[in-house]
């Protein structure tokens, strides 16, 4: 079975070896689907790791320098973009009390789990696998899904659109401290 080398495409557009891949493999009873290749693929996937030189020419001299952004400081740049938010909806929004209620406790229902699961990595410093950073996703996710049922059931005068708001703004922080890296 011939497997394709290049990374170049064709330059016909049209890829002569993937159809003879395809149809050579087929019993009388199968059907060519454009997956079938996957099993090909994974055995010549050759991975070779940049040497230092080869990153540091890629992405920069500090590029072994560990990450000053923690756990912590995207929680504390939650809270503090939940609290700027619950502030625009109270000056803009009318009437402004339920509207900066509703932004505050979305921004919390972000940034409380997020908190607990910092806390959780700090308490497990010496035992990061896997497995406990699931058990912490799993925990975060079953904490924000259990606060918007108890704000959906409990606080009836709840605006969505400031608490949805609020609360996608301060789950975006995470794409701002990655960039900010």
């Amino acid at each position: 079975m011939a497997v394709k080398t290049s990374n170049q495409a064709p330059k016909n557009g049209h890829d002569g070896h993937r159809d003879e891949r395809s149809v050579s493999g087929l019993s009388s009873g199968q059907q060519a689907a454009s997956g079938d290749e996957w099993d090909v693929a994974q055995e010549d996937n050759n991975i070779v790791p940049l040497t230092r030189a080869e990153a540091e020419k890629l992405f920069g001299p500090n590029v072994s320098r560990p990450s000053r952004v923690t756990p912590f400081k995207v929680v504390a740049a939650q809270m503090v973009l939940s609290l700027g938010a619950t502030l625009l909806w109270w000056l803009f929004y009318k009437p402004p009390g339920d509207a900066a209620l509703s932004a505050f406790l979305g921004g919390a229902i972000c940034w409380i789990p997020g908190a607990l699961f910092a806390a959780r990595l700090r308490t497990l410093s010496g035992a990061k696998t896997v497995m406990s950073w699931m058990i912490g996703e799993a925990l975060k996710m079953g904490t924000t899904i259990a606060m918007f049922v108890a704000i959906a059931f409990w606080y009836h005068d709840v605006r969505w659109v400031p608490l949805l708001v609020t609360y996608l703004i301060a789950l975006k922080t995470y794409w701002i401290a990655l960039a900010w890296r």
